[in-house]
């Protein structure tokens, strides 16, 4: 009876800790937000490497299993020092896994960024014919309407002016630096050793960043090569750590819950990513076939938009419609035609096909999470909020689910349509 009471004073202690100390962390968090964000963002940049090497290693993961798995197999019989035949499994595994990536890489750089550095410069060379042209072609559209031509070219003079003024003072400089050369302009031959220090710092500070970039992504290569090598040992040495740590009954429940968390994160951004790969390529075909304007500019910006779901098909579509539009509106028209059909085609056959039901989450849920994660980490938060909020969904429920069978009510959700209360005595569920 001693021991009851003992553990209960522990027991609420513990709870009082607890709460104290989560309620001190959240004061201070609000306090000191500016330097915990501070803190935050650098100690993301320390380990950037491990964080590009782990991502690396995640993708990759699927091609290094079977590769490995295969060649195990091949080796079986040929080797009979099963020592051997792992590592040369692992090391051909590893071999594939680089390859592959480099391959990746060198494509993009050497197919894709030329054609769309190439593509965005015709842009900027005939925006002003393009302007101008839109611009006839809004004043025959609307020629039988003189008030409203003159109310839709006034905003539409507004929105040119605005895009050359953020071309020529925030795009082109951008551009120029990113080069390490100066947009400063109208000085004299006096000023050609100040112009020439500029390019010289411009050019240490691109090629300083281009170093640390380097650095972090080939340390983060060999992070990869790392983890594809030992994720079954760190698998291992977390679940040790885990069953170490609590009761059975709970490091049961933690191994069952990270196993859903991988396999839910590992089918939907894996699918994901593949999915929009081949809408891309769809897209550069079929737009080709079209002969539209910027097709692999436009085809590039639908496969990257594709991998944010339900807004991504929006988001992709607007910049490249105006990109179109600017050229040929009635192209633009075909165009939004065809973003329509091709992403009903990937929303109703495409993507069902590639990921299922991998987050199990309903429409609502799924524009819920993409916009508070969105919101909170960007670009980044719009790809992860889906399968980060199935898995805290799955953990609601499941709570919910343990709740109420402790205090011996049904767990069905019919019981609890058009409920109105339940009874306390007989525990009858008693309707509207």
């Amino acid at each position: 009876m001693k021991d009851d009471r003992f553990r209960k004073y522990i027991y609420w202690g513990v709870t009082a800790f607890v709460v104290i100390a989560a309620s001190l962390a959240l004061v201070f968090l609000i306090t000191r937000g500016s330097g915990v964000k501070m803190a935050a963002s650098m100690l993301a940049a320390i380990l950037a490497p491990v964080t590009y090497g782990a991502v690396l290693a995640y993708l990759l993961t699927p091609i290094y299993n079977r590769v490995r798995n295969w060649t195990a197999r091949r080796l079986e019989k040929k080797i009979r020092s099963e020592k051997t035949r792992t590592g040369l499994a692992r090391l051909t595994a590893t071999v594939v896994s680089v390859v592959v990536l480099l391959a990746v890489i060198i494509g993009l750089f050497s197919m894709l960024i030329p054609q769309l550095i190439t593509s965005v410069m015709n842009f900027v060379e005939t925006l002003p014919s393009s302007v101008y042209n839109l611009q006839l072609w809004l004043q025959q559209i609307l020629a039988d309407n003189p008030n409203v031509e003159q109310q839709v070219l006034a905003y539409y003079d507004q929105i040119a002016s605005s895009l050359q003024v953020w071309i020529n003072n925030e795009m082109v400089p951008t551009l120029l630096g990113l080069l390490g050369l100066s947009s400063t302009s109208g000085l004299g031959s006096s000023d050609v050793f100040t112009v020439l220090i500029q390019i010289l710092a411009g050019l240490s500070s691109s090629l300083f960043s281009l170093m640390i970039i380097l650095k972090n992504v080939l340390i983060g290569v060999i992070v990869m090569v790392y983890l594809l090598n030992m994720k079954e040992k760190l698998v291992t040495q977390a679940k040790m750590i885990v069953y170490s740590a609590f009761p059975l009954k709970a490091a049961n429940k933690i191994v069952e819950e990270f196993r859903y968390v991988h396999h839910v994160f590992g089918g939907f951004i894996i699918g994901k990513l593949l999915d929009s790969l081949i809408i891309g390529l769809m897209c550069f075909v079929l737009l080709s076939w079209m002969k539209m304007p910027y097709v692999l500019l436009v085809s590039v910006i639908i496969g990257v938009t594709n991998v944010i779901p339900f807004f991504g098909p929006f988001i992709g579509a607007i910049p490249s419609s105006f990109l179109i539009l600017l050229v040929s509106p009635v192209k633009c028209l075909y165009f939004i035609g065809f973003i329509f059909l091709l992403q009903q085609f990937d929303g109703n056959i495409l993507g069902p096909k590639i990921l299922g039901d991998s987050t199990g989450l309903s429409s609502f849920w799924v524009l819920f999470s993409i916009l508070l994660f969105g919101g909170l980490f960007g670009f980044v938060g719009m790809i992860i909020g889906v399968p980060t909020f199935a898995v805290f969904y799955k953990l609601v429920t499941e709570l919910v689910t343990y709740l109420l069978g402790k205090r011996h009510l049904s767990v069905e959700i019919e019981q609890y349509d058009q409920l109105n209360h339940i009874d306390e005595e007989k525990k009858t569920y008693i309707k509207k």
